[in-house]
């Protein structure tokens, strides 16, 4: 009886091993969860900052699910009134394709000189750009689009412009060279705009070819264009700017001011018209015949009311100058904004 017993109980040794081993794993199991879980009194972890801006983000958009929904309905709706009236004008021939046709295009051939890629870091690389795109739609809306000329296209330029606008290698009416603009063009037809030359232009000769200079320099390269094209024998002149406007600050305009300005002049043959449309309100510009009236006028009543002499005078006069880089910082920072990327047509 014994042995048998040893022998029965040698067999269910196993089985009872086993038994035990899953009883104590679920007591373990049950022990881990009953130490995940926070005990009375115990309180959560906090909550950070980001995480809670993520969580009010998260049922902003859920709430705001439905106005979206009516905002693309009104949407739709509003393309398809554009539309509709689109369709009634052309029956009207008032169409663009009537308003294109209009478009008499310039001889006058306008060249934006990019041989100063080795001159600028990045950040002003990117800046030309912008200008450059928006000289490029100025010139496809224009009444009277000039020949637009890029050239020495190349170097940190090129790589800008392949790798955030991709579409400007199909773009209409523009000639973007990768050569000097003195391999193409004959010298007596050249005439360099800058601020630098001692010529100053009456009007436009449409059989000539005006260059701008592609150089955003924050007055690190100051006389620069009129170096270079008194080096190369090429005629220079500066637009009339101090003839019909008195401004707060240096008579240095963006490129694309310049480019604008000789469209607008086109158009309306009239430079102090071009100057006033064209010029941001942040130059300050006034006509200079009411700057001149102005000024006198208040001179003579600050002499009455404060004895001011002529020196104090030349201290305003100085501080003025002294004043005038930092407008022009500010406009070199505003310029960078002022793109039309997204309304540039193709």
């Amino acid at each position: 009886m014994k042995s048998r017993h040893q022998i029965m109980s040698s067999e269910m040794l196993p089985a009872f091993i086993e038994s035990s081993n899953v009883e104590r794993k679920q007591s373990l199991s049950e022990d881990q969860e009953k130490s995940q879980k926070p005990r009375l009194g115990e309180q959560l972890e906090p909550i950070s900052k980001r995480q809670m801006k993520k969580l009010i983000k998260q049922k902003q958009w859920e709430e705001q699910r439905e106005l979206r929904k009516q905002k693309r309905k009104e949407k739709r709706k509003r393309k398809q009134l554009e539309r509709q009236c689109q369709l009634e004008s052309n029956l009207d021939g008032n169409d663009r394709k009537r308003i294109r046709r209009d478009v008499v295009h310039s001889t006058l051939r306008l060249i934006i000189d990019c041989s100063f890629d080795s001159l600028m870091v990045l950040k002003d690389i990117k800046k030309l750009h912008k200008q450059i795109q928006r000289c490029y739609a100025e010139n496809r809306r224009a009444l009277h689009p000039v020949q637009f000329y890029l050239t020495s296209h190349g170097g940190q330029l090129k790589k800008n412009m392949d790798e955030n606008d991709k579409g400007w290698v199909n773009w209409k009416d523009i000639h973007i060279k990768p050569e000097h603009y003195s391999e193409f063009i004959k010298k007596e037809d050249l005439i360099y705009l800058t601020s630098d030359s001692p010529n100053v232009l009456k009007e436009l000769d449409e059989s000539k070819a005006y260059v701008i200079g592609g150089l955003v320099d924050h007055n690190h390269h100051k006389g620069l264009t009129y170096k270079q094209a008194s080096d190369h024998g090429i005629d220079h002149a500066q637009l009339p700017l101090g003839n019909f406007v008195k401004m707060n600050s240096r008579k240095v305009l963006a490129i694309n001011h310049v480019f604008e300005i000789i469209l607008e002049y086109l158009e309306t043959r009239d430079w102090q018209e071009a100057f006033f449309t064209i010029l941001p309100q942040r130059k300050g510009a006034v006509p200079t015949d009411r700057a001149c009236e102005s000024s006198s006028h208040d001179l003579k009543s600050a002499r009455i009311e404060d004895g001011l002499d002529s020196d104090s005078s030349e201290e305003d006069n100085s501080r003025n100058e002294l004043e005038s880089p930092h407008e022009e910082e500010k406009q070199d920072k505003e310029n960078s904004s002022e793109s039309t990327v997204n309304s540039i047509p193709h």
